[in-house]
């Protein structure tokens, strides 16, 4: 189990993407291209009858036992056994997709400029810095937190 996680408030977030935006900046991703996703739900009646909307955030769930990491056939894809972290060596990767095919939450994603894929990893270049993921320390409404375990 992932000894993290991203935690969404849903009262707090209004849907801006500020989230997805600071986290295609860490990774220079190209435009179209997000390791993380926010999905809009409703709208629905509030109270007093004004109209209101929820919002979902969706990154790499960091899986117990990771589909990507089991068809991976170049060992790209390694689950770290001091933390759970699922991370991608792009190096190693070859580009066959089937992590991508494997996932059940359509997590990691190609990259047709380099013919290799990548996927979120709580930006652990910053994680192991003491730092949060670009996506929290981004998010302008402070919606996401990034859970770490208890000392």
């Amino acid at each position: 189990m992932s000894l993290y996680r991203i935690a969404l408030n849903p009262n707090r977030c209004i849907g801006c993407k500020s989230c997805l935006v600071h986290c295609n900046v860490k990774n220079k991703l190209p435009p179209g291209i997000s390791l993380n996703r926010i999905k809009a739900l409703g709208p629905f009646s509030g109270p007093g009858g004004q109209p209101r909307m929820e919002f979902v955030y969706q990154n790499c769930l960091q899986c117990d036992e990771p589909f990507c990491v089991k068809v991976c056939p170049s060992g790209a894809l390694v689950k770290r056994p001091e933390d759970g972290v699922v991370t991608l060596d792009m190096d190693t990767c070859i580009g066959c997709h089937r992590c991508e095919k494997a996932c059940p939450w359509d997590v990691p994603v190609f990259l047709d400029g380099v013919g290799k894929t990548t996927k979120c990893d709580f930006c652990l270049d910053r994680l192991e810095r003491g730092l949060d993921p670009a996506c929290v320390t981004g998010c302008t409404s402070k919606a996401l937190t990034f859970v770490r375990p208890a000392k």
